[in-house]
């Protein structure tokens, strides 16, 4: 702990006082108040004794008593209970104490050195010693003990009264009322028989000094000398006063509580005019803070004007005299020596005698057995209170009270030694009746005595401290009271020198209930730390942090400024980056808080000269700090423009943006992004812009990239190619930039640094943003310049330039302005940010030439071709060409009147040219292909909403060019970037299987009449969106080169395909092969099969032109991924390629199914209809394809093979194998036959034979093989086919072939006839290809008994 003005005896003796209470007349109150003090007051400078007393104990020795000094209060009563926590007002008079005691300039310090730390810091804490005597002076008297109880009451009667006597009797009756009465729980007085001294006040200036010394005589006739005195002041006149300086003793006590006294007046003025009603006077009494929480603000208006304040207009004492100083000095003398003293030896005796008799023990305690006053009546239990806590209360009369009683007595007049002994015997008695509160006061005081024992042996008893302090915190919950504690046992531990154990207990004081209280204590730990033998620096700092951040919050800026200041000494240019930020950062606050701008700034400087390790949000606080107190420190007058140590600018991470300040969207209109500073540079993105610009140029040039090309770069950066000139257009509005340029004329232009404003935003601090009220501005600006010098990249090519540091050229300050271009603005208008996956909607785009040059050529490519489609002239449907006139609109082309429900409408031959271009370029169809200056038009956009659900990014490059030809920039381009979040909707699951019945009006020589079913699993997958009802398929169409669709078989023709949400259908179709073409063009059939009561072209914008793009973005992927697998698999795919070959074309099939569907949306309270097209391609029998994106997984790794391993064996292709002939076997549902008889009964089957491949295919037919699978285990099987069992064929491609079969039966039943094998192979290959075809469906026939 720093040092302090007094040494702790003197510290712990003027914490512990005899109390004595003041009750003065009327009259005798308006004759001090001429001085600006109420009795008390008065007395106060002169209430230490200057010589010795004595007094004898029970044992009859004399006692000295040095140095003593009384405590003088107003009488004043209430009925407010003592609290174990501060109130708010206490805590904001505390706060007031520490707030008005500040350093001095020029106070003492202390210089230290420590391993290479040069520490300063303050030698003396005079404002903890003011809290600390505050707290103390003011404690609460407490039922446990006596200390703060009052030993004496005055008795002051001024002697201009008609009857003194009269007064002194009413005064005395008040008192004992007060005291007797049990109306008022304060003020708590020592005994029952309270010594009254009895004081007749004259004065000098007014009064009949014959008759006030005729009224003395009579008094100490009546009451004795020793219980009397006459004391006269205000001998001063106006007209000596006017010369004579006299000295004010009173500045001294009451300067530094007048804030407090000035509170405490206010609360308790408003009172009745009773005087007990009202509080003690506080400024150095008991009981006083506890009850000041009862003060609000009606109380303080209403006692502005009391004539009792103190520290008001004028000095104090001013009618008195040194003579009156002498007077009041002698007054109190007399009154101690004669009237208190013998009063407290008279108590002493007396309860020695009580004591002595009730337990029946020796004359005096000296002589007592270690057993003193054991046994006799117990404490009084409270209702409810288990008997561990601090809940026991003692009757006045108790043997145990008694002996506190007297041990505060004789702890008053300092008679330590007795007093130990007394508080050591009571500690006993307590701790057996687990009186908890009342032990740990007894542990308390009996420490503090022990330690004041002038030469005793007995050494200071810490753990008895220890143990208070840990009763009074966590068994009595009275932080008030451990507190005290806690201060004075460090108090005592620093004088011993065990500053460790000092700086452990302080630091275990800190909560978070009080932050004053807690800054206070570790100011004073970290003191504990460095007055250690070896000092702890940085223990120090860490602590001077910690109660600075606690004096903040507390509202003490100066002092937390102060700690901080100190703290900065250990950990400046040490390293500790962070902490020294905060310090600084927190210096500069409370610097400017405190009206100090000049030390904010070199804080704040500190912060942002260095490098920063903090976060960009932080270095951003710290900068507006800096800016705007260093425009408060300019005032705005800066002579020159300044070197800023921001910002710190990197000449080579400056940015250059070529392009015009862009329009905002207005409306519903959506600005194309383009390109912008605060876009960081992704090397993958500029590939991929790169990627597109060339599509671009290639298509625009005959499908050639030309060898000058460049990639347009509208943003240059450190990671750009910038060894060539940049070109600038010569604009008639500025180019958009952060520092904004406009070029007027065509030349090169040479940048080479700026003039520029710092700004910054105020700080969000809401204390600050009050402090400065009304001057506070939107923004801080600080003016001031930087030079821009670029280094180029390090050159790297020859030998020179390794072995030497070169850097090449860097030409993005140096841009080339060219003549004028054209330049495009794009809006998209109805443009959703949310889709179904799949969803087809209508959006408008709106192109504008905001230049005074022409352009043409206007292309687009996109990262993204199947997400949407501008339509062309042959296919695109009359739909509306205004986002006006389309509410309500479909974006299909729809046909009014359909044709038969479940059957094939239409089948149109397209070509894929109409709706696709090669490049993936599309091509803009705007009227006359120019778009003159000024001009703008606007183009339907139809969008498809991504297969995958999720958060998709889309690019968009637009590309434009100029009229004129031969200029240095050959074309612009507008990137445009948007975010779809696509929603499920439905999952489609479609597969193929050879039909074994021949379509209608086919014979069985037509090769080309192969039928197939196509089975389609529809699934509402949408379970997030409540807004979805219900999706209805309204159609399936197919395209295909090779096949389509031809009927319906489910759903039937009276019923629809509603899903609600997690439902699902299975739809049904016939698929027959196209029949062939005659021309080599390539061309697909598109047929449509109508579910509802309209036909949608599907042949048309936008079905067809989403399942082009849908059908290239397939065929990439199927590319991609087959070439990865090939790279694994060539040695065996070489083995088994002939097998392959022959029966790959058994199961090849190009059919793409389109289904159409409709989704109800409730939104807004309205009900839209949402329409979209999902997309499956079957590309071979047996195999199931959906319409949901597969999602990739990562390509395994492949071992490098450095020696040839021998080839994998060769796996044929059994799956395939075995679908080389299909069979179906034809025979009656139901047959009769009369058993009784005949008793055999042969039934004719028809068993037809279909080659599915391409390929002769040898066949054997077993009839003598009994199935034996348990799903047909339950018909029957006693049956045999009769006639040749075995059969050996070759079919030849394609060819369809019928045996007839003879079953016999011997008995009714049901019989299944499939338990006949087939087994097949190509015809060139060996026996081992041999595989059993699939077996059918069960064929079940029933054997009736005629």
């Amino acid at each position: 702990m720093a040092r302090c003005v007094q040494s702790v005896q003197e510290f712990i003796q003027d914490s512990f006082v005899p109390m004595v209470a003041v009750l003065c007349s009327e009259e005798a109150e308006r004759v001090t108040r001429k001085n600006n003090l109420n009795f008390a007051e008065l007395l106060r400078p002169f209430c230490r004794l200057t010589s010795e007393g004595h007094i004898r104990d029970p044992n009859n020795q004399v006692q000295t008593v040095k140095n003593l000094r009384i405590c003088v209060n107003k009488l004043v009563a209430s009925q407010n209970t003592t609290s174990a926590v501060l109130g708010p007002t206490q805590r904001q008079l505390l706060s007031e104490v520490v707030l008005s005691c500040q350093p001095q300039d020029g106070a003492v310090t202390n210089m230290i050195t420590v391993g290479g730390y040069q520490l300063n810091f303050n030698a003396t804490t005079p404002w903890f010693e003011a809290y600390r005597e505050n707290f103390l002076q003011s404690m609460p008297a407490s039922d446990h003990e006596f200390l703060n109880y009052f030993l004496a009451c005055l008795l002051v009667v001024s002697s201009t009264e008609a009857v003194p006597v009269e007064q002194f009797l009413k005064l005395s009756q008040e008192q004992h009322r007060v005291q007797h009465s049990g109306e008022y729980t304060n003020p708590k007085w020592f005994i029952p028989n309270t010594l009254k001294y009895y004081v007749l006040l004259h004065d000098m200036s007014e009064g009949n000094e014959h008759r006030a010394d005729t009224v003395y005589e009579d008094m100490k006739q009546r009451y004795g000398p020793q219980g009397c005195y006459l004391l006269k002041i205000n001998s001063r006149t106006l007209s000596t006063g006017e010369d004579e300086q006299i000295p004010d003793p009173w500045s001294q006590y009451l300067h530094r509580n007048n804030l407090h006294n000035q509170v405490s007046s206010l609360a308790f003025s408003t009172s009745n005019n009773h005087f007990v009603n009202i509080l003690l006077d506080t400024a150095s009494s008991s009981g006083s803070l506890n009850n000041l929480s009862t003060v609000n603000s009606d109380v303080k208006r209403g006692a502005r004007d009391t004539e009792s304040l103190v520290g008001g207009a004028g000095s104090h004492g001013i009618c008195l005299t040194l003579n009156d100083h002498d007077h009041i000095r002698q007054f109190i003398q007399e009154f101690t020596f004669r009237g208190l003293l013998p009063h407290i030896e008279k108590n002493i005796r007396q309860l020695n005698d009580q004591l002595v008799s009730r337990k029946g023990l020796s004359r005096s305690l000296f002589t007592a057995t270690k057993k003193w006053f054991g046994g006799g009546k117990g404490p009084e239990k409270s209702i409810n209170e288990p008997k561990s806590t601090c809940g026991l209360l003692y009757p006045p009369e108790a043997p145990e009270l008694q002996i506190r009683k007297m041990a505060d007595l004789c702890f008053l007049i300092q008679h330590y030694e007795l007093a130990y002994s007394c508080y050591h015997t009571a500690k006993k008695d307590f701790l057996s009746d687990q009186a908890m509160l009342y032990a740990a006061g007894a542990l308390e005081m009996a420490a503090v005595a022990a330690f004041l024992q002038g030469g005793a042996p007995r050494p200071y008893p810490a753990h008895y401290m220890d143990t208070a302090i840990q009763t009074y915190r966590d068994v009595c919950k009275n932080m008030v009271l451990a507190e005290r504690c806690a201060l004075l046992s460090a108090e005592i531990l620093k004088s011993q020198g065990k500053y460790s154990e000092a700086a452990s207990l302080l630091i275990k004081m800190t909560s978070e209930d009080s932050d004053l209280r807690s800054a206070l204590l570790l100011e004073q730990a970290a003191h504990c730390f460095i007055n250690m033998r070896n000092p702890m620096v940085r223990k120090f700092a860490f602590h001077m942090i910690l109660a600075g951040h606690r004096f903040s919050k507390a509202g003490q800026r100066r002092h937390a400024l102060r700690c901080y200041c100190q703290a900065m000494q250990v950990y400046k240019e040490r390293g500790w980056s962070l902490a020294e930020d905060h310090i600084n950062f927190t210096i500069g606050r409370q610097s400017f808080t405190l009206h100090q701008p000049e030390n904010a700034v070199i804080a704040f400087r500190e912060i942002l000269a260095n490098d920063s390790r903090q976060t960009a949000t932080q270095q951003g606080a710290f900068l507006r700090e800096y800016l705007y107190v260093y425009k408060n420190v300019t005032g705005g007058n800066e002579v020159s423009l300044p070197q800023l140590p921001l910002p710190c600018i990197h000449s080579s991470a400056t940015r250059v943006y070529f392009g015009h300040e862009r329009r905002l969207a207005e409306g519903e209109k959506q600005a194309a992004t383009h390109v912008s500073l605060d876009q960081e540079y992704d090397q993958d993105l500029a590939a991929m812009w790169r990627h597109l610009e060339e599509q671009l140029v290639a298509a625009a040039n005959r499908g050639l990239v030309p060898g000058n090309f460049q990639p347009t770069q509208s943003c240059l950066n450190s990671h750009t190619d910038n060894l060539r000139h940049p070109f600038a257009v010569v604009e008639g509005k500025r180019s958009s930039a952060r520092l904004r340029l406009l070029p007027h004329r065509t030349g090169q232009l040479n940048i080479v640094g700026v003039v520029y404003n710092l700004a910054g935003p105020l700080p969000g601090d809401m204390d600050f943003i009050l402090f400065i009220g009304q001057q506070m501005m939107d923004m801080m600006v600080v003016h001031g310049k930087q030079d821009l010098r670029i280094q180029g990249p390090r050159l790297n090519q020859t030998k020179e330039d390794k072995m030497l540091i070169r850097h090449g050229p860097d030409r993005r300050l140096e841009p080339i302005i060219t003549p004028p271009m054209p330049l495009m603005e794009v809006f998209f208008l109805q443009f959703p940010t949310a889709l179904l996956c799949g969803e087809v909607r209508k959006a408008y785009v709106e192109f504008c030439n905001v230049s005074s040059v022409p352009l043409c050529g206007l292309r687009v490519a996109s990262t993204h071709p199947d997400f949407f489609t501008f339509g062309s002239q042959a296919t695109t449907p009359l739909t509306p060409v205004s986002p006006a006139s389309s509410e309500n609109c479909s974006a299909y082309k729809i046909l009014a009147t359909p044709h038969q429900l479940g059957s094939v409408t239409s089948e149109i031959l397209v070509s894929p040219e109409d709706f696709n271009q090669p490049s993936g370029v599309i091509e803009i169809p705007i009227d006359g292909c120019t778009l003159q200056p000024g001009e703008s038009t606007q183009l339907p956009l139809w969008l498809r909403g991504p297969d995958q659900e999720g958060v998709h990014e889309i690019n968009f490059l637009f590309y434009y060019e100029s009229t004129e030809k031969g200029i240095k920039i050959s074309h612009r381009v507008l990137r445009h970037k948007v975010f779809i979040c696509a929603s499920r909707s439905l999952s489609v699951q479609a597969s193929v299987c050879h039909s074994s019945i021949p379509p209608p009006n086919c014979g069985l020589d037509d090769k080309d009449c192969s039928g197939a079913l196509v089975f389609i699993d529809v699934e509402n997958i949408n379970t997030s969106d409540a807004a979805v009802r219900e999706f209805l398929i309204v159609q399936v169409s197919s395209s295909s080169q090779n096949w389509c669709l031809h009927k319906c078989i489910n759903p039937a023709k009276d019923k629809d395909c509603k899903l609600t949400s997690r439902e699902r259908a299975k739809l049904c179709f016939r698929a027959t092969r196209c029949k062939p073409r005659e021309d080599t063009v390539e061309r697909y059939t598109f047929a449509d099969l109508n579910l509802g009561n309209e036909q949608i072209v599907s042949s048309s914008t936008p079905c067809g032109d989403f399942f082009f793009r849908c059908c290239q973005n397939s065929q990439r992927v199927n590319v991609v991924s087959s070439s990865c697998k090939s790279q694994g698999s060539l040695s065996t795919e070489n083995t088994v390629s002939d097998i392959t070959n022959i029966v790959k074309k058994c199961n090849e099939l190009d059919l793409n199914i389109i289904v159409i569907w409709k989704a109800y949306v409730i939104e807004d309270n309205k009900q839209l209809i949402l329409e979209g097209q999902l997309h499956v391609a079957l590309q071979a029998i047996g195999k199931e394809a959906s319409s949901l994106t597969p999602k990739q997984e990562a390509t395994e790794m492949v071992l490098l093979k450095f020696k040839s391993e021998l080839p994998p064996p060769a796996i044929l292709p059994t799956v395939e194998l075995s679908q080389l002939i299909k069979t179906n076997l034809q025979y009656p549902e139901t047959y009769s036959h009369p058993f009784v008889q005949e008793s055999l009964c042969v039934v004719p089957v028809t068993l037809t034979l279909s080659n599915c491949s391409l390929a002769h295919v040898d066949v054997i037919i077993d009839l003598r093989h009994k199935s034996v699978s348990p799903v047909f285990l339950e018909v029957h099987t006693s049956f045999t086919w009769v006639g040749q069992t075995q059969y050996k064929l070759q079919l030849k491609p394609q060819e369809m072939l019928s045996l007839t079969l003879q079953a016999c039966f011997l008995k009714p039943g049901v019989y299944n006839l499939n338990t006949l094998r087939v087994f097949a192979k190509p015809a060139d290959q060996d026996a081992m290809c041999e595989t059993s075809q699939q077996i059918a469906s069960p064929a079940l026939i029933i054997i009736n008994n005629a």
